[in-house]
C-alpha cells in the first residue's frame, strides 16, 4: 500500500523527530536527527528534535505530537522497543514495525528468513564459544568475517583470515553483548539498494581500500568511493533492485530501508542485511541515493514522513 501524499505541511501536525538513543550508534543518530529536523523545518514542519537517550517514554511523557519521525539507530531505536512504545501511545510514526525491526535488527533471524524464503546469503556459523573456532574453520574455510548480530554500523565486526585471528574477532565482537556469527568472507561488489515506500531506488556501488566497508569507511573517511550509477547493465540492477524489494518483503519491512548486498565472482548476489533506520548523515547512502533519482534531501525527508500514515 501507498503512502499518502501530503500537500501541506500543516497536514502532518506536529511532528517529533527521535534521534540520539543510547546506543553504540549514538551520535551518529544525533547527526542524522539534526539533518532530518532542519529539512523538515524549511519545509514549514512543526517539528520538535529530541534526544530520547536510554528512556523513550520519559522523553515523551507530556508532549502533545501527531506523528514522530524515528530516526534513532541501533539497539533501543531501530529493534522494534521504540516502536512498541509508539504503537501502545499510539503515535504513528516513520519505518518498520515491531516484528520487522526486531526481525531485521537481529541480523542471523534475518538470513534464517532469507534461507527460508530460498533467497541466497552467505553461509555462517554462530560462535557461542572458543570450542567453536576450529568446527568453524572446518565448516567455513577462511577467510571470515565475524560479527554481532545485533548491532549496526559494523561495529565489533572484523575480517579474520586465520584461527588466530578468528580467536580475535570473536572475543571483540563478545564485548557488544549480543550473539556473534562468523559468516563466509564474499569475494565480489558490494552494492547497497535503498528503498522508499516499496520501490527500489537506484543502486549504489561501494569501493573502500580497508578490508571492508567499516565505520571508518562510513562515517570518517575520504578514501570510501560510491558509484551511482553502479556499472552494472540495466538487466543485472533491476534484477538486483527486485531482489532487494522481496528480502524486504519477506521481513515486512514498510516506510523505507536499505538492503546490503554483494555480487559475488561467480555472478550470484548475496543478501547481507537490512537497515530498517537508516542514516541520513552527510556521508549516507539512502540520500545519495535518492539524489541519484531526482529527489533532494528536503523532498526526501517529507516522503519518508509521508509513511507514518495508516492509509
Amino acid at each position: 500500500m501507498k503512502a499518502r501524499r501530503i500537500n501541506k505541511a500543516a497536514d502532518f501536525g506536529v511532528v517529533a523527530v527521535l534521534m540520539g538513543g543510547s546506543a553504540a550508534e549514538r551520535e551518529i543518530s544525533l547527526n542524522s536527527g539534526g539533518a532530518v529536523y532542519s529539512a523538515l523545518r524549511r519545509q514549514g514542519v512543526e517539528a520538535l528534535a529530541i534526544d530520547v537517550k536510554d528512556n523513550p517514554i520519559a522523553a515523551l511523557a507530556g508532549l502533545n505530537v501527531d506523528r514522530v519521525f524515528n530516526i534513532v539507530h541501533g539497539r533501543g531505536g531501530e529493534d522494534g522497543v521504540l516502536q512498541a512504545v509508539l504503537e501502545v501511545l499510539g503515535i504513528p510514526y516513520t519505518g518498520s514495525g515491531v516484528m520487522a525491526s526486531a526481525l531485521a535488527m537481529d541480523k542471523l533471524r534475518t538470513k534464517l528468513c532469507w534461507r527460508g524464503m530460498g533467497l541466497q546469503t552467505p553461509e555462517w556459523r554462530l560462535l557461542e564459544g572458543d570450542d567453536d573456532i576450529d568446527a568453524c574453520i572446518e565448516q567455513l574455510g577462511a577467510p571470515l568475517i565475524v560479527k554481532p548480530a545485533q548491532e549496526g554500523s559494523s561495529l565489533g565486526m572484523s575480517k579474520a583470515a586465520d584461527r588466530e585471528e578468528l580467536v580475535q574477532a570473536f572475543r571483540l565482537a563478545t564485548g557488544y553483548r549480543c550473539d556473534v556469527y562468523a559468516e563466509q568472507w564474499v569475494q565480489g561488489c558490494e552494492y547497497t539498494i535503498a528503498l522508499l515506500d516499496g520501490e527500489a531506488l537506484p543502486v549504489i556501488r561501494l569501493q573502500t581500500p580497508n578490508q571492508f566497508y567499516d565505520f571508518e569507511a562510513k562515517y570518517r573517511a575520504d578514501t570510501t568511493e560510491y558509484h551511482c550509477p553502479c556499472g552494472l547493465d540495466k538487466g543485472q540492477e533491476q534484477a538486483l533492485q527486485q531482489l532487494a524489494v522481496k528480502a524486504c518483503a519477506g521481513l515486512a519491512v514498510r516506510g523505507w530501508a536499505r538492503v546490503d548486498a554483494f555480487i559475488d565472482d561467480n555472478g550470484q548476489a548475496q543478501l547481507i542485511e537490512v537497515n530498517t533506520v537508516p542514516g541520513m548523515t552527510d556521508h549516507s547512502l539512502v540520500p545519495m541515493a535518492a539524489k541519484a533519482a531526482g529527489i533532494d534531501f528536503d523532498e526526501l525527508v517529507w516522503r519518508i514522513l509521508e509513511t507514518s500514515f495508516d492509509d
